[in-house]
C-alpha cells in the first residue's frame, strides 16, 4: 500500500557520529555495573550508567529515542514518562525508588551479533541526497553503510555502535560484534494501546490501555510553526509498511523545486521512514525518519516523527479506529486556570 498523497510531513537531515566524536570506549561491564551514583548524569556526554539507563527505559517501552548514552532531553523526557506510570515524583533525577522499579527489566546489557552475508550485501546509497527532489529517482531509499544499518536495528546510535566496537569496520561477514541487548523488551510483546495523546508542546506521544494506564512512552517530532499538528482527536486509518512517499507540491515545502508531483521509493531513509500511521485528518500521520538522531531536535511540517523503531512499535500496539488526541500542555493550564 502506498502513502497518501497528502502527507505533510518531511525529515531530511541525518546526522553521523564516529567513534572519535562520541569520545570514549564503552566496556560492556562497566555498562553493566553502572549504577547510580547520586550525581546528575551529563547532558552531553555519553557514559556507561546513561546507556544502561537508556536501554533499561527502552525495554520498558519508554523509549529514549536513540540510544547513545547521554541523559539528553528525550532520555530525561522518557525517565519522567515513566516515573509517572509508576505513580512515583517525576523529575529529571534518577532515585533509587526509581532505579529499582528499572531493574524488573535488568539483564546483560550488550550481546553479541554475527555480522551476515545479508547485512553487508546492500545494496547501500552512496549518499543520501539532503533534498527531496533529487530522492525521486532513487529505486530504493536504503540505508548508506552496513553499520547505519546495524545502529538502526538495535536502536542504537553509530557512536555508540562503533565505541563498543573499537576498530571495526562491520562491513565483513563473519566477524563478530558487541551491540545492546534491545530484544524481548517487554513480556508478552507490544502491549495494546486504547489510545493514543500526542503532546504538541512536550513533543512526545503516549500509549494508553483500557484502563486508563500509561504503557508506553515515545519523543517525538511535531509540527511546526509554520505547519502546525491538529488540534482534537483524530483516528488511525490504516498502517503502511514501507510506504512510498508521494509528494504534491501543493503544499509547497521549502526548498522543493519541483511543480508536479512525484514518488520516493520505501526504504529506511525514505523522508517517513519504514511506517507510516494514517489519520483521519486529511495529510497528517504517525511516521518514521531517516534521522533518528534528530527526533525532538528539528520540526516536521504537521506530523508526527518517531524513530523508525518506535513508530514501528507504536504500530504494533494499535488498530484502525485506535483514537489520537492531540494536546497542548500550554492550552491545558491556560484552561485549569480559567475555571478557578
Amino acid at each position: 500500500m502506498s502513502l497518501r498523497e497528502t502527507c505533510l510531513c518531511v525529515g531530511l537531515a541525518v546526522g553521523l557520529m564516529n567513534a572519535a566524536a562520541f569520545g570514549t570506549e564503552m566496556k560492556p561491564a562497566a555498562i553493566d555495573a553502572a549504577k547510580p551514583s547520586g550525581k546528575t548524569l551529563p547532558h552531553d556526554k555519553p557514559t556507561p550508567l546513561g546507556v544502561r539507563l537508556q536501554l533499561l527505559l527502552d525495554r520498558a517501552h519508554f523509549s529514549p529515542g536513540e540510544i547513545d548514552g547521554k541523559f539528553g532531553e528525550n532520555a530525561r523526557k522518557a525517565l519522567r514518562a515513566y516515573a509517572e506510570s509508576r505513580q512515583l515524583p517525576s523529575s529529571d533525577a534518577l532515585t533509587d525508588d526509581i532505579w529499582t522499579k528499572l531493574r524488573e527489566y535488568d539483564r546483560p546489557a550488550t550481546t553479541t551479533y554475527v555480522i551476515t552475508d545479508k547485512d553487508v550485501a546492500g545494496p547501500f546509497l552512496r549518499r543520501l541526497p539532503s533534498k527531496l527532489d533529487d530522492m525521486k529517482g532513487i529505486s530504493k531509499m536504503s540505508f548508506t553503510s552496513p553499520r547505519e544499518q546495524l545502529a538502526e536495528r538495535f536502536r542504537m546510535s553509530e557512536g555508540l555502535l562503533a565505541a563498543l566496537n573499537p576498530g571495526e569496520r562491520f562491513d565483513r561477514a563473519g566477524e563478530t560484534i558487541a551491540v545492546v541487548d534491545t530484544g524481548g523488551d517487554m513480556k508478552g510483546g507490544s502491549p495494546k494501546a486504547d489510545r493514543i495523546e500526542v503532546d504538541k508542546r512536550r513533543q512526545t506521544v503516549k500509549l494508553f490501555d483500557k484502563s486508563n494506564a500509561l504503557i508506553g512512552f515515545y519523543p517525538a517530532t511535531v509540527g511546526s510553526e509554520d505547519k502546525p499538528s491538529p488540534t482534537g482527536t483524530l483516528k488511525v486509518t490504516e498502517i503502511n509498511l514501507n510506504p512510498i512517499y508521494r509528494y504534491n507540491p501543493k503544499y509547497h515545502f521549502k526548498g522543493v523545486r519541483s511543480r508536479t508531483p512525484f514518488t520516493i521509493k520505501p526504504g529506511p531513509n525514505n523522508p517517513v521512514g519504514i511506517v507510516w500511521i494514517n489519520l483521519s485528518g486529511e495529510g497528517y500521520g504517525i511516521h518514521g525518519t531517516p534521522a533518528p538522531d534528530k527526533v525532538s531536535k528539528t520540526e516536521s511540517h504537521g506530523c508526527v516523527r518517531l524513530t523508525n523503531w518506535d513508530a514501528q512499535r507504536v504500530a504494533d500496539s494499535v488498530t484502525k479506529g485506535t483514537p489520537v488526541a492531540f494536546v497542548d500542555a500550554d492550552d491545558e493550564a491556560r484552561a485549569a486556570r480559567a475555571t478557578k
